[in-house]
């Protein structure tokens, strides 16, 4: 029986249990890469653990193997990794544990972590009258869906989606009922991510000092060209105009970088663009803290890359026609700017760079991204829908 506790802070009235529950989540990868997705889902089990004890899942992961660095691992959250040289051998072997996990225990609920596992979740959980959730986070669902995919979104008890922009975008494009789409955004740890000074290594690494530093942190294949480096690259000419001492760090790899750093070249900034390539995750706060303003004029289904930055002060842009209206407060808190525009970058960064606007004040930002993005606010989000569902 589910009894409601008053509301929190955040307005989330989390429902109280006094039953036992038992769920399960199926996941494509977690710990085989860094991400925000995995991200997300990594926060997820925090949530999860955090419910009463008595609260224990079984948790499939398609493309994880047994040798991954789980700190999850416990008799509450129970892992089984089929990645398999052959992926049709260990989607046929997760399927089959799947399955009879779901006849043998008849789980309350199934959390089906991304669309392209839906069909097999959704056929199974229809088959057996197991309720289910799918969980979305971007452009996977902003184009029309194949018909098994669209048909077990359609008739899951409840889809999430990280941001409206997706769940508006999602419930047009594939007849998907906006009234089962529940936002579960994704969230930024504060304790982590802090303000801080310039690391006197790290300047000297990248010839950094005495210059004003724009930075992106993403993903540079040519697959992924949304992410907006080459624009701002673009915009660096027109910048360096009102501040000749501006250097861009681009965090991150991919096969897109010589293409980047040629367009760099012919454009005459190539002593302005630093590739730093991959930093790991222990790593990259002090990497924001390098910055004077993160710059992303990219499609987000979210960006998560945004609420870092503005945990660690640092004030951040985007573009204008995607998920990330949701973690810059649809303007309030950042700039948003047509995408693919290079001159509305860079007349957005000189602003930036001037530091006149209430949205350069770092522990403003950091204030009022970690109000309604901080780990609370998702633990207390997170909490009332697992307990709903069960």
């Amino acid at each position: 029986m589910l009894k409601t506790s008053p509301n929190n802070k955040n307005n989330y009235s989390v429902p109280k249990v006094t039953k036992p529950a038992n769920h399960i989540f199926v996941f494509l990868e977690i710990f085989s890469r860094e991400g925000g997705i995995q991200s997300y889902v990594k926060d997820l089990f925090r949530s999860y653990l955090a419910l009463p004890e008595h609260w224990n899942a079984e948790v499939f992961i398609l493309r994880d193997g047994n040798d991954s660095k789980n700190p999850f691992v416990s008799n509450r959250l129970r892992f089984h990794y089929f990645k398999n040289n052959s992926p049709q051998v260990g989607r046929m072997q997760m399927a089959t544990a799947l399955f009879a996990y779901l006849v043998q225990k008849r789980p309350q609920h199934v959390y089906c972590g991304h669309v392209n596992l839906a069909p097999l979740v959704g056929m199974f959980c229809q088959t057996l009258g197991v309720p289910y959730t799918v969980m979305t986070h971007g452009k996977e669902v902003w184009s029309p869906l194949p018909n098994g995919v669209k048909t077990s979104l359609q008739k899951a008890d409840r889809i999430w989606a990280v941001s409206h922009y997706t769940r508006d975008i999602a419930s047009n494009v594939n007849q998907l009922d906006p009234q089962k789409i529940k936002i579960l955004p994704c969230s930024v740890n504060g304790d982590n991510f802090t303000p801080g000074i310039k690391s006197p290594k790290l300047l000297e690494r990248y010839g950094l000092h005495d210059s004003k530093v724009l930075m992106t942190v993403a993903r540079l294949w040519s697959g992924d060209i949304y992410k907006g480096v080459d624009i701002t690259i673009q915009a660096l000419p027109q910048i360096v105009q009102a501040f000749p001492d501006l250097k861009y760090l681009v965090i991150g790899r991919g096969d897109d970088q010589p293409r980047l750093a040629k367009l760099a070249e012919d454009l005459g900034v190539s002593d302005r663009v630093v590739f730093a390539g991959f930093v790991a995750t222990e790593e990259l706060i002090s990497h924001y803290q390098l910055a004077d303003a993160y710059i992303m004029p990219s499609q987000e289904g979210f960006g998560i890359v945004y609420l870092e930055a503005m945990a660690c002060g640092i004030p951040v842009l985007s573009g204008d026609d995607d998920g990330s209206a949701d973690p810059l407060q649809n303007g309030k808190l950042g700039w948003r700017v047509p995408y693919r525009d290079p001159e509305a970058v860079a007349k957005a960064c000189i602003e930036i760079l001037r530091r006149e606007d209430q949205r350069c004040n770092g522990e403003w930002l950091r204030e009022q991204a970690l109000l309604h993005f901080g780990f609370e606010a998702f633990q207390a989000r997170s909490q009332h829908e697992f307990l709903v569902n069960s």
